[in-house]
């Protein structure tokens, strides 16, 4: 067995190097041959797996964060010769979504686990943008979640905590947007505090935004908070997403389907995956067992 190794040394806390260090024992113990490639600069991952070899491996393993993935995952996709391969995420982000799906965040175990080489098959998100095609293997927000993602880069310094500080300065800005949100052969032209489509449960440190997803199920998990909410309600709405009780919240809509187009007057920014990246008006669809994963 061959495996390449990608690793993000900038990812989260910058521990990605450590970890490899800390996992060569096991390969070598195990007799893997294996090559490591490391990224230097952001979206480096895509055009380093748009063209790497892949026959040469049995697997790609990653060790980074969401972010790291998202841009393996583009990568893949957007291959000319649409070849696939086996991906293992071995977590070394500040954010690791798609693991907490998996349940299973501690890097040993995650290695002892993709060892074993158990695939599963799993859906990612296309997006249409006017622009571009990104694929997501998380999420897809627009309003609130994209306010608050673009304001915390301002306060990294604060680490995960940011997020809470960011959420509240948002909540008390109180920003709604017009848009047309067209699914089920149905449109709804509305104002909306936010609308995200999810793959996996978890959205960054763990939020519990889409209790119902199943990455393996063809199907997106949208929620929809309406607009023209007052403070008083987003303050009491916004931290049931820890827990996943929002889906019970009269001023949220939880829907499971294929597709959906959003459609707005102004060239939007959307988080995708963690990232700031893309425009509206988007078309978004499911596809079905696109990728292979090792867990």
């Amino acid at each position: 067995m061959k495996l390449c190794f990608l690793i993000n040394p900038n990812s989260g806390k910058k521990k990605s190097l450590k970890i490899l260090k800390s996992i060569e024992h096991i390969l070598k113990r195990k007799e893997i041959d294996f090559d490591f490639i490391k990224t230097e600069y952001k979206e480096h991952a895509i055009d380093l797996i748009k063209k790497i070899d892949l026959n040469q491996y049995d697997g790609l393993i990653i060790i980074g964060g969401d972010g790291t993935f998202h841009e393996v995952v583009n990568g893949i996709m957007l291959r000319e010769d649409n070849m696939k391969i086996p991906i293992g995420i071995i977590p070394g982000g500040s954010g690791n979504s798609f693991l907490y799906e998996l349940d299973n965040i501690d890097p040993l175990s995650v290695l002892e686990n993709i060892l074993l080489f158990k695939k599963r098959n799993i859906d990612i998100i296309k997006v249409k943008t006017p622009d571009e095609i990104i694929y997501s293997i998380n999420l897809v927000g627009w309003g609130l979640v994209t306010d608050i993602g673009k304001s915390a880069e301002k306060f990294r310094w604060l680490g995960p905590s940011r997020y809470t500080l960011v959420s509240l300065i948002e909540i008390i800005k109180n920003k709604n947007r017009k848009a047309t949100l067209l699914m089920n052969d149905k449109k709804n032209d509305s104002q909306f505090t936010f609308i995200i489509a999810c793959n996996t449960k978890y959205v960054g440190k763990g939020m519990f935004m889409a209790p119902n997803a199943d990455v393996s199920d063809g199907l997106l998990d949208l929620i929809v908070v309406r607009g023209n909410l007052t403070r008083r309600i987003l303050f009491k709405t916004l931290p049931k997403l820890f827990k996943g009780t929002h889906i019970e919240d009269p001023n949220v809509t939880y829907y499971q389907i294929p597709k959906f187009s959003l459609k707005t007057k102004s060239n939007d920014l959307l988080n995708i995956d963690g990232e700031l990246k893309g425009s509206t008006s988007i078309d978004v669809e499911v596809i079905h067992n696109a990728i292979e994963v090792l867990n």
